[in-house]
């Protein structure tokens, strides 16, 4: 049995060094007053090139990302190489999207989407639908990232007997980080995604080239692979696609690309952008690392050739896929080089953490306290809310995974990604036209969403659980004749779509009243520099009637 100990010393070494530059990071390019949710929730709106590439690469590249993406391969094969093309594929797709959203934002002082909604549609009836998805899909998000500590604390032997030693060194983490979190805001992930990224480029690069050649070569791993689901009972599982999951592969790949910059935290990341120009350049920089994702993937490959054998899952009789790499990573790497691999994930899981809190802190505070708890609320008294509101974010994600099935968490982000896209309607086209009904959207909304619930609910697991074990949807329930598969997200979004467009005729040929539009053409090409840019913010009273 390996001796733990440096591994254990190392990773606790490297996880305290961040969470310092965690409280320091309250005095980098500290502001005048941090009592305003342009400074503590989005860093003051300067982040410059560099910054905002480690920033959103570190927000949307996960230690779950790092945990599950190989897990799933190892477990299924080529189908888990999804998550490679979607991050592809995002950035030409977002490219001109996000530069429109930014401007308006800046312009009219907005923190979130749902902000830019309530001024663009003048409804806040569905900017608060937008927010309460932006919050819904949050959460189990950052739970998930818990996923990964976890699973490097069992390769590290770190599982004590009873609740409280099994689950000591996820609260203590998490409560470091939410302190650190309250204190800093935006400016603590952004300064410790220079240390997270860094690590994880170093880890990737040693294991692709020092791995293959201590496992026998890339021949051999691939054999071993294909031998592995060559004995598989399961009909979808191998190296290469097949006619029955090449369609789930395709929707899931374009519906997670279509949904990952509609999560708060994604927007958060692009908002704290300086200008358009570094918007312009991140989202041409970015896809480096859509190809570190997929060396990442290619550790499920290795796990294989090396025997890796997952560790018991939380349930009698289960296996935790999820322990494979940091397995690998045990069995193979010497013991400090180990520690360093299992810092990385576990710093991983911090920097995408704090941001998906502080999202869901300024979605709650802008579009909940403020539009219907108290009007009057002043900048400081947002920025309060929101800090204590991030502190009871954390404390629900750790309750996630205390509570529940880890599996059930993993299953409720899939969950989350459905319903995250049935905000795409009113925030992604909602910047270019206005043309769609405040009402239609709303109504869009509840189709799309209502739908994507029923698919959700057919769809077993393989553990046994009968709902909501998945998001892949059998066509066989449609009335076809084949055992594909499909995206629950897609097709629900087009559903969502379809509705908004037939609501949307049948209130202009009613002339049913619209909401006022807030914003100018002029607002989605403003720019660092422009006068009128951060004007005074939008009230609530200044945008028109609800809906």
């Amino acid at each position: 049995m390996r001796d733990h100990i440096t591994e254990i010393v190392i990773f606790t070494a490297l996880f305290l060094l961040v969470s310092g530059m965690g409280f320091v990071a309250a005095r980098w390019r500290a502001p005048q007053d941090m009592l305003h949710l342009d400074e503590w929730g989005l860093g003051g709106r300067s982040f410059g090139a560099w910054i905002t590439w480690f920033l959103i690469g570190g927000d949307l590249y996960t230690a779950y990302t790092f945990v599950a993406v190989p897990a799933l391969i190892f477990g299924a094969g080529a189908a888990g190489f999804f998550a490679v093309p979607y991050t592809v594929i995002i950035y030409p797709m977002v490219f001109l999207v996000l530069i429109r959203l930014w401007s308006v934002s800046h312009r009219h002082g907005f923190v979130t989407p749902a902000d830019f909604v309530r001024t663009r549609f003048g409804s806040p009836t569905l900017a608060l639908l937008v927010a309460i998805t932006g919050i819904v899909a949050t959460m189990p998000y950052i739970a998930l990232q818990l996923v990964g500590i976890e699973a490097v604390l069992k390769a590290m032997g770190v599982t004590g007997e009873g609740w409280l030693a099994r689950h000591a060194p996820i609260i203590v983490a998490f409560a470091i980080l939410a302190a650190y979190t309250y204190q800093s805001g935006l400016r603590a992930p952004a300064l410790i995604a220079f240390v997270k990224d860094t690590l994880i480029y170093v880890v990737i690069l040693v294991a692709v080239l020092y791995l293959p050649y201590k496992l026998g070569g890339w021949g051999h791993i691939f054999d071993a692979a294909d031998a592995k689901f060559a004995a598989s009972q399961a009909p979808n599982d191998g190296i290469l696609l097949n006619a029955n999951n090449q369609l789930q592969y395709v929707t899931l790949a374009l519906g997670s690309a279509l949904a990952l910059f509609l999560y708060p935290h994604s927007v958060t990341g692009v908002l704290a952008s300086r200008n358009r120009t570094v918007i312009k350049r991140n989202m041409s920089a970015l896809p480096a690392y859509s190809l570190l994702l997929g060396l990442i993937a290619l550790l499920g490959y290795m796990a294989i050739a090396s025997g890796v054998q997952p560790l018991p899952g939380s349930r009698p009789g289960t296996v935790d896929n999820n322990t494979v790499v940091p397995l690998l990573f045990d069995q193979q790497f010497p013991a400090w080089f180990a520690g360093v691999a299992f810092a990385a994930i576990g710093i991983g899981a911090l920097v995408p953490a704090a941001i998906m809190s502080i999202a869901a802190a300024n979605l709650f505070t802008r579009n909940i306290y403020k539009e219907y708890l108290r009007k009057d609320a002043t900048p400081a008294q947002e920025a309060h809310v929101s800090k204590i509101t991030s502190l009871v974010v954390k404390v629900g994600a750790v309750a996630f995974i205390i509570f529940l099935d880890p599996q059930f968490s993993i299953d409720l982000q899939l969950i989350g990604g459905v319903i995250i896209l049935q905000t795409g309607p009113a925030v992604a086209l909602g910047l270019y036209t206005r043309w769609l009904h405040r009402g239609g959207l709303i109504a869009g909304w509840v189709a799309g969403m209502g739908l994507g619930m029923w698919m959700l609910y057919q769809i077993p697991n393989a553990a046994g659980r009968k709902h909501f074990g998945g998001s892949a949807f059998p066509l066989s329930e449609f009335g076809f004749d084949t055992k594909r598969t499909i995206y629950v997200g897609l097709v629900a979004v087009f559903v969502n779509l379809l509705v908004a467009v037939v609501t949307t005729l049948i209130l202009r040929a009613a002339k049913t009243p619209d909401g006022v539009d807030g914003t100018v053409a002029d607002d989605y090409f403003a720019d660092e520099g422009d006068p009128r840019l951060e004007k005074a913010r939008v009230t609530p009273e200044a945008v028109g009637s609800s809906t």
